[in-house]
């Protein structure tokens, strides 16, 4: 990545620039004082289409001043805005500081129909229909995309409305999650339960948990095997939600369910990661959508 931030592309960048606005001059400047030697009826002795002939006529004043206006206009932009390289222009210009000032106004503007949810408990937002509907749009733009318009999320990407919470469930939890985002861990297991049978012995033990249809057989061998696992999923399976290890007994399958499932589980294990939104969203948009996120699976009753 060096060869792409060394200065050399800087002073190429602004050395091309300047050549470019000179060669329209220059290029102006030839076609102004070159002569041509016309015939006698002031053509220049081409001909297109049998009769058509090309006459040695000057470019009209109008032309020549608008193409100097526009060299002059060329020069003017690169003075005040960052045109040549690095060069920062004389009026500072930024995309970063325009989008920040843009961005600033927009939250100035909204600021009033935030402000009057502060101070509300968790409870009291989810119950506000203002509040939901903004979150609702919020939720639309933001996590829609993987947890599904409905928030019942899809293979891998956690449902929202079920109550199964990995890592915790309350509102100060998601609202962290939400601006920190979160990364889900699930090494790979196959070599610390054993072979591959051994492996399919621990997936029937892990199905039998749930009361899932499952080989009993296979299940009472997985069993010991499932040791390995009870690490972070507990000896009786139902997880630890304080490191984000889910419940195998509740039936509840984020990655798919089945004998299969489970084996591509232990085999390669998951690593999940929900990128934060801080940096897109504000404080108090965060608070409303994390009401929003929290009503969804608590169903507060609506505000009067």
């Amino acid at each position: 990545m060096s060869d792409f931030t060394s200065e050399f592309w800087n002073i190429y960048v602004a050395g091309l620039t300047i050549l470019s606005i000179i060669a329209c001059l220059v290029l102006l400047w030839i076609s102004g004082t070159t002569k041509v030697n016309p015939a006698a009826d002031n053509t220049t002795g081409h001909v297109w289409d049998g009769d058509l002939r090309e006459m040695n006529n000057p470019l009209p004043r109008w032309w020549v001043y608008l193409f100097v206006i526009t060299v002059i206009f060329a020069f003017l932009y690169g003075a005040l805005y960052p045109t040549f390289g690095k060069y920062k222009g004389l009026l500072g210009w930024t995309s970063t500081g325009q989008h920040a000032a843009e961005v600033q106004k927009v939250e100035a503007a909204i600021a009033p129909i935030y402000a009057k949810f502060d101070g509300m408990s968790p409870e009291q937002v989810a119950g506000n229909a203002q509040a939901m509907a903004i979150g609702e749009r919020l939720f639309m733009n933001y996590c829609a995309q993987c947890h599904g318009s409905d928030a019942r999320g899809a293979k891998s990407f956690p449902n929202l409305t079920d109550g199964d919470w990995l890592g915790g469930s309350d509102h100060a939890y998601i609202k962290n999650t939400i601006a920190q985002g979160r990364t889900g861990v699930m090494p790979p297991m196959a070599a610390a339960v054993g072979g591959p049978e051994d492996v399919r012995n621990v997936a029937n033990y892990v199905l039998s948990l749930s009361g899932s249809p499952h080989d009993s057989v296979r299940a009472s061998q997985g069993k010991v095997k499932f040791a390995a696992c009870a690490a972070c999923h507990g000896q009786d399976g139902k997880g630890m939600q304080a490191i984000g290890a889910p419940n195998l007994t509740d039936g509840v399958w984020l990655h798919g369910w089945g004998e299969e499932a489970i084996i591509k589980a232990v085999n390669n294990g998951y690593n999940n990661a929900m990128p934060a939104q801080a940096a897109l969203l504000n404080e108090a948009q965060i608070n409303v959508l994390a009401s929003y996120v929290w009503g969804m699976s608590n169903k507060p009753a609506a505000a009067n």
